[in-house]
């Protein structure tokens, strides 16, 4: 099982990125996959969800708006699409994926928003 997360770096506030999660060794399919974020000195975050089929998204009031998840099941991918970006998006983001007792995570990238 292994979720491989890219597409994070260093952007200036109002940018853009868009994170990708590779998933392989399990049922992409049959999974609930969320993004979570973690800044320095500070707890782990959900921002956002996206159910199995897709058909269900939730975000965090924090990227509500400007945050888009979504899942490309032919890829075994999720995404999150970033749009104006604040310098308190600042944080690694993690994959999750998430189905009853198994729960797997990536290794994270960074996301820097700065000037």
């Amino acid at each position: 099982m292994q979720l491989v997360e890219s597409g994070g770096g260093l952007v200036q506030p109002g940018g853009s990125l868009r994170l990708s999660c590779a998933a392989s060794g399990f049922t992409f399919t049959s999974y609930v996959m969320r993004w979570y974020r973690q800044a320095p000195g500070k707890g782990r975050e959900l921002v956002a969800q996206i159910s199995s089929g897709g058909a269900s998204r939730n975000y965090a009031d924090s990227v509500k708006g400007r945050f888009t998840i979504s899942r490309d099941n032919a890829k075994n991918t999720v995404y999150l699409q970033m749009n104006n970006l604040k310098p308190e998006d600042t944080a690694v983001y993690y994959c999750n994926a998430v189905r009853g007792q198994f729960d797997y995570w990536g290794q994270g990238t960074q996301v820097t928003v700065s000037s």
